[in-house]
């Protein structure tokens, strides 16, 4: 059973910054050779997928975070981030860590609001 459970959510003006953590526990998964990935759900609209990273550490991001948003990942520390700079409000969400693969697992959400 694995469980994700993020941190670092909070409220920023636009142009800020805030840095996103995603620690992972439980057994019998190997953190190294997971995918895993950052998503966001904003109200009223689905959830999409942000960005993701990959156990040789190949990382993808969704158009809209690209040169804003940085994903990486400690394996030691069974912890991937989210490093995301130059917010805007359409940023605001709620921003969730997931890990693919056989113990495709989700964590709980950490809330993001930019204001204006």
């Amino acid at each position: 059973q694995v469980q994700l459970v993020e941190s670092g959510g909070g409220l920023v003006q636009a142009g800020g910054s805030l840095r996103l953590s995603c620690a992972a526990s439980g057994s019998p998964f190997i953190f190294s050779v997971n995918t895993m990935g950052w998503y966001r759900q904003a109200p009223g609209k689905q959830r999409e997928l942000v960005a993701t990273s990959t156990s040789t550490e190949t990382i993808n991001y969704a158009d809209s975070v690209k040169g804003r948003f940085t994903v990486s990942r400690d394996n030691g520390k069974k912890t991937v981030y989210l490093q995301m700079n130059s917010l805007k409000p359409e940023d605001t969400a709620v921003y969730y860590c997931r890990m693919f693969g056989r113990y495709d697992s989700w964590g709980q959400g950490t809330q993001v609001t930019v204001s204006s």
